[in-house]
């Protein structure tokens, strides 16, 4: 393949252009299993309907060893992440879909610095060009701590409970957070402040739940997602960030 802008060949499909500096890729895809991962570039000028071209630009799969051992475990996933992030950073991609085994996705999130969106179905790759081809989720371009409203100012956990609420509020679908009163009767747990993200309703929209020994607060979080299927996706990928954060319940 060629450089789109320039005409110079490319060591891979969609490769990023280091003579005049141009994109080749849009959107990376990554299928993460036990064993491998799939990653499917794609060019989003081709998946427009007047353009025949195939979309797709190429493909490639990355393999690991899993290990059974917890401590190699966790060095053989950073390892895998970190091919997987490898071969992105030689697309330099607008987007990076993700779907699949959610503790390599963690390590992903904190070897990338590209915003990973979670895509389901049976075929990930069909699924992000029929987002190309409908409305995809409106991104709020808001610094954290402008999303962040309402009339109650303190949280549960103090510095541990506003770090949960900026953890969600720096998501690119959420538009703002509104902060709800402390309720002190919940049953006590140990383990300092945990926080999870409650099902979509019916608009997309979610719950924060923040915890601390007896106390519970309940914030809403209001996102751009249209529906209840939109708001699971978003759902699941702000439990991953608490998660990766060391303080999902």
């Amino acid at each position: 393949m060629e450089c789109r802008q320039c005409g110079t060949p490319l060591d891979k499909p969609g490769d990023y252009c280091l003579v005049c500096h141009t994109a080749n890729c849009d959107a990376v895809v990554v299928e993460i299993g036990e064993r491998r991962a799939t990653l499917t570039f794609l060019d989003e000028d081709r998946a427009d309907e007047d353009d025949p071209r195939d979309p797709v630009l190429g493909e490639t799969v990355v393999t690991t060893t899993p290990e059974t051992d917890e401590e190699r475990e966790q060095t053989q996933v950073r390892n895998f992440a970190g091919r997987i992030a490898d071969e992105i950073r030689r697309k330099r991609p607008d987007t990076v879909f993700v779907t699949g085994e959610r503790d390599v996705i963690r390590a992903l999130r904190v070897d990338l610095h590209h915003e990973l969106y979670r895509v389901s179905g049976d075929d990930p790759v069909e699924t992000v060009l029929d987002r190309w081809g409908g409305r995809d989720l409106e991104i709020v371009e808001k610094a954290a701590a402008e999303k962040i409203g309402g009339s109650h100012s303190t949280l549960v956990g103090d510095r541990e409970g506003w770090r949960a609420i900026e953890t969600v509020a720096s998501h690119p679908h959420v538009k703002k957070i509104v902060p709800g009163p402390i309720d002190a009767s919940g049953s006590s747990a140990r383990g300092g402040v945990r926080a999870k993200v409650t099902r979509a309703d019916a608009n997309g929209n979610v719950r924060l739940l923040i915890r601390e020994g007896s106390s519970i607060q309940e914030n809403r979080v209001v996102t751009t997602a249209m529906d209840r299927e939109t708001g699971e996706r978003v759902r699941e990928d702000l439990n991953d960030a608490l998660e990766a954060d060391g303080l999902k319940e």
